[in-house]
């Protein structure tokens, strides 16, 4: 256990690090005006004699240590007359000082009421009132501490930057022989663990495993099999597993509604048409399209063509730390907000230095072949059940399957022709024995006329009608796991793997531009280990 001096929400506390203990928990709690903290991930208590001593009571072997937070003042001059930094006053509540604290994700601003300056704070994009602590909070985007300092200049006091790592304060807490393995929300397992030389060698059999140097942690791609496997070798070296998930609920800044934007602006027309004279397909020029509306509509003050790259970097972070959007939805906008200005006003290639966690790989989603038999059998609908059967046996991507066309099936060579797919591809896939006579029964059921499935006004199938589907027979089969119309391709893929099948002729299959995206399967499947022999127990160990 050790105690250190800090600087929290404008006064000097007691920081008191320790393991995490319940025990130890309820002692410190007796400490009056003891309260926990978010942002430090530990206990902490008033800076005054009575607490301290009531704190060496409780705890004689603690140490002490003089750590301070870092503090800055903004004009290079001793801090105005009363005001020390060894003060044991809460100084920042003399309504005539200015303060900033900046924090991990926010900035603390503690000011006199003044309507210029309440304007100002306002117009920083997502700042906030807080009623309680009675002082603004601010999301810390990169310029918005610059134009804070501008803005106050002299008459700002102190600027305190909390630099303490939050995300290793798990790491801290652990226990000798625990294991604490934490589901995310990216399909990834987080393993915490003090070092253990076995167990570390262990997890690095995993494919595409990670070690996170910044928090001390092993990632690897979750599956409930690698699970599994953690927790069996776990069991064997004695130690401790807690299990937990991370929320899926976590807050997050939502995209904003264009009837919430005033003067909505919409893509600019040059855009769009760059777009079809390089002949990206319609979905990317869709995509492509709402990236840039919401970017522009982001900067809605600003003129589209004098947005610098000071500002496209600070909108890709508000992306990543508010938005909490994925890697390839970052990826997608910064292609998309390059594409403007680089294509369609011809300006210079760029490369947006922004600093992003590496994309870290999750293993998709598989049903058993029992699972998908069942899947099946709960459809009724002789139009969803040919969907379904056809999305799986012919591993089709939903787009694949939506812009089929009668004429793409060919029963005699028993093949489904896909045309100008990902990546304006033609391909050539399979077409099931037994999905033929099914296939039959509905087209004279329905007589399509030119899409193979088509909505009631004789137009394309749209996707969600498809994903609907597959929802509703996922929750009459019982089915738990996240499927979506794309998990029946990977079930396909892995399906014919265990089966047999050549990789080479699954990669042809699915439309796979490199082998390396096909090889992802293998790390699904476990079919067929029980059957390969060690070539250490073909030794004769009888001579030793």
């Amino acid at each position: 256990m050790k105690a250190s001096k800090i600087f929290h929400k404008g006064q000097y506390r007691i920081k008191v690090d320790f393991p995490y203990n319940l025990e130890l928990a309820n002692l410190i709690k007796q400490i009056e005006g003891a309260q926990w903290s978010k942002s430090y991930s530990a206990w902490h208590i008033p800076y005054t004699k009575k607490a301290f001593e009531k704190l060496k009571e409780l705890f004689p072997d603690m140490e002490y240590s003089q750590k301070k937070s870092k503090i800055e003042n903004t004009d290079s001059q001793p801090l105005k007359k009363g005001i020390s930094k060894g003060s044991d006053i809460n100084y920042i509540s003399n309504n005539k000082v200015i303060s900033v604290e900046v924090l991990n994700k926010k900035i603390i601003l503690r000011m006199p009421k003044n309507d210029d300056d309440i304007r100002f704070v306002l117009s920083l994009r997502y700042s906030r009132w807080n009623k309680k602590e009675f002082l603004w909070e601010i999301p810390n985007y990169p310029q918005h501490l610059d134009l804070i300092k501008k803005h106050f200049k002299e008459r700002l006091n102190t600027i305190i930057i909390n630099k303490e790592n939050e995300s290793s304060s798990k790491k801290n807490q652990i226990k000798k022989n625990e294991l604490i393995i934490i589901k995310n929300n990216n399909g990834r397992l987080k393993l915490i663990f003090s070092y253990n030389k076995e167990l570390s060698v262990f997890i690095k059999r995993f494919p595409y495993y990670n070690w996170d140097a910044a928090n001390n942690w092993w990632t690897i791609p979750y599956s409930t099999y690698f699970l599994q496997q953690i927790k069996e070798k776990a069991s064997d070296l004695k130690f401790t597993v807690i299990y937990e998930e991370e929320d899926k609920n976590e807050i997050k800044v939502t995209k904003r509604n264009p009837i919430d934007v005033v003067n909505y602006r919409i893509c600019p027309e040059e855009f769009v048409l760059k777009l079809k004279e390089l002949r990206y397909s319609e979905n990317t020029i869709r995509t492509y399209k709402n990236l840039f509306e919401e970017f522009i509509n982001f900067y809605h003050k600003s003129e589209i063509d004098k947005i610098d790259e000071k500002m496209i970097v600070a909108y890709v972070r508000y992306l990543v730390m508010e938005r909490k959007v994925s890697s390839s939805y970052q990826n997608q906008a910064i292609n998309a907000i390059k594409f403007y200005y680089e294509r369609v006003l011809g300006g210079h290639r760029k490369i947006y230095m922004v600093e992003r966690p590496r994309r870290e790989k999750a293993l998709p989603e598989v049903l058993s072949e029992q699972e998908v038999l069942l899947l099946f059998n709960q459809v009724e609908n002789i139009k969803h059940k040919v969907i379904l059967m056809l999305l799986y046996s012919s591993g089709l991507r939903l787009s694949e399957l939506l812009n089929l066309k009668i004429k793409d099936i060919d029963s005699k060579r028993m093949q489904v022709r896909i045309e100008q797919s990902k990546g304006k591809k033609d391909r050539y896939t399979l077409l099931s024995k037994k999905l033929l006579p099914i296939l039959r029964q509905y087209f004279k059921e329905y007589q399509p006329k030119e899409w193979l499935f088509e909505g009631i006004k004789g137009n394309q199938y749209s996707a969600e009608s498809v994903q609907s589907i597959v929802r509703e027979a996922c929750k009459k089969a019982g089915i738990k796991k996240k499927v979506s119309s794309h998990t029946l391709r990977h079930s396909f893929a892995t399906h014919l793997l265990e089966n047999g099948t050549d990789l080479r002729y699954i990669q042809s299959l699915l439309g796979h531009s490199s082998s390396k995206t096909t090889e992802v399967y293998t790390h699904i499947t476990t079919k067929g280990f029980d059957q390969i022999k060690n070539p250490l127990d073909n030794l004769d160990f009888n001579n030793y």
